[in-house]
């Protein structure tokens, strides 16, 4: 099972639906492949970049679904909820689990405090022969690091770039999700949900199950209309 801490925010939870076989790779699928590939195989150290709403996020929880099916602990982080508590209690033990995955390292980098803690966390994830999953919207080159050691750390391993979808792409996204979820949403009501809401994946995700749960309350289809009601619009 994942390694959770009882004390940190319900941010640190694995989404039950991110996992590889709901991320729709768009242009990414060779490197969604790579990457569950190199998983498999015990790649040491696996570093993402990517704008926000390419997947990251995801592909690092869904990591963890994957190590929990194989019966390896695992643990995610995303630094941006957690940049507030101190590193080095944070880290601590971590180095121990199969797998430890850091979503948005850029939230910390400058810090000295916390680049010290993941240079530690590297060199200790290495030596135990652990995972060590990374992601940041920057590549390694463009991040803003002051430590130069942490800078070479960071560029060793596999490094793979996301690229973000497109409107048809995101709409695809939707569609799946809700036939995961055993809604019926057609290309009209899909091209008007996209239309009127914030076009970013999470804020799809959220609408989409909001409307899933109201259809189901009112034993409704999702329909223009309906969508207008249940949402206010």
């Amino acid at each position: 099972m994942s390694f959770l801490y009882e004390q940190l925010p319900l941010a640190v939870q694995l989404r039950d639906d991110a996992t590889f076989e709901n991320f729709y790779a768009g242009g990414n699928g060779l490197a969604v492949n790579e990457i569950s590939r190199q998983l498999q195989n015990g790649e040491p150290y696996i570093f993402l970049c990517g704008p926000s709403g390419s997947g990251r996020s995801h592909l690092l929880q869904a990591a963890c679904h994957h190590a929990d099916q194989q019966g390896h602990a695992s643990v995610y982080l995303p630094l941006e909820e957690l940049s507030h508590y101190p590193p080095e209690e944070l880290f601590a033990g971590l180095a121990a689990l199969p797998l430890v995955c850091l979503d948005n390292i850029s939230q910390v980098l400058g810090d000295s405090r916390w680049e010290e803690a993941l240079f530690h966390l590297f060199n200790q994830m290495r030596e135990a022969g652990n995972c060590l999953l990374i992601a940041a919207d920057k590549a390694v080159a463009d991040l803003a690091i002051s430590m130069p050691d942490l800078a070479s750390r960071l560029g060793w391993g596999a490094f793979y770039q996301l690229k973000p979808l497109d409107d048809e792409q995101r709409i695809a996204v939707l569609k799946l999700r809700a036939e995961r979820r055993g809604v019926e949403l057609n290309d009209e009501v899909a091209q008007y949900i996209y239309k009127r809401c914030q076009r970013d994946m999470d804020a799809l995700l959220k609408t989409l199950a909001q409307l899933d749960r109201a259809s189901l309350q009112e034993r409704r289809k999702l329909t223009i209309p309906f969508v207008k009601e249940a949402l206010h619009w």
